[in-house]
């Protein structure tokens, strides 16, 4: 029979190291400079999603306010 059996397929062999989803090497040492900037920018654009979703849905976000607040009050220190 010609063919792989019982549909077995070779993985090829990796021809360069891995990279991570943005494109960068992973042995590569990031300094903390660029750290710390690419996770101010990662929180001003979940804040920013954050406040969208609040203006698109005000009865949930209300909601979600009216729990949180629960959960403040009924917190002990």
């Amino acid at each position: 029979m010609d063919g792989p059996s019982l549909g077995v397929v070779a993985m090829p062999e990796p021809e360069e190291p891995e990279r991570r989803r943005d494109g960068r090497a992973p042995d590569r040492q990031e300094s903390d400079a660029e750290r710390r900037r690419r996770r101010a920018q990662f929180l001003r654009e979940l804040n920013e999603a954050k406040a969208l979703r609040d203006r698109v849905q005000p009865r949930r976000a209300r909601a979600a306010r009216m729990r949180q607040q629960m959960r403040m009050r009924t917190f002990r220190w």
